[in-house]
């Protein structure tokens, strides 16, 4: 990956629309190179997918929640049951195996405190291995980004 896949990369991440041609006026580019180095770094697993991204309250889900969990036992059985558990969750938009005082931290996106309420308790809080769940409400998002540094 040189400079102009990464000043590409800069672009999508901004704004994939852009056109081929819009990108390469950008970079002071031809069109092709500019397809030919996209398709590359598609296939080569660079560029993963392409999203659209929802303002979560006007949609109704205003509510943002990070939960700690501990489980009971570090085994690969339970993470194993606990991951695919999670990975059914549609609440649950990011899960992170982490180090230090618990196992996992969620981000979990709700309309509201009722609803967190019946997931903590008749979704997460069942799941085979659960030990210990903290949980921590935004009261406002300071930065938010799916742009990654390059």
């Amino acid at each position: 990956m040189d400079s102009t896949d990464r000043k590409i990369l800069k672009l999508l991440q901004e704004n994939a629309q852009y056109t081929y041609k819009e990108i390469a006026d950008k970079i002071s580019l031809t069109q092709t190179p500019v397809f030919d180095r996209v398709k590359r770094m598609e296939n080569e697993g660079i560029i993963q997918k392409y999203v659209t991204i929802l303002d979560k309250k006007k949609v109704g889900n205003s509510l943002t929640v990070f939960s700690q969990v501990t489980l009971t036992k570090q085994t690969v059985e339970i993470s194993s049951v606990f991951d695919e558990t999670i990975e059914k969750l549609p609440e649950v938009v990011e899960c992170n195996f982490v180090s230090g005082g618990f196992d996992y931290l969620l981000k979990i996106i709700v309309p509201d405190m009722d609803t967190y309420h019946k997931f903590h308790q008749l979704k997460l809080s069942i799941i085979p291995g659960v030990s210990l769940i903290n949980s921590y409400f935004v009261m406002s998002e300071v930065k938010s980004t799916t742009e990654i540094p390059i």
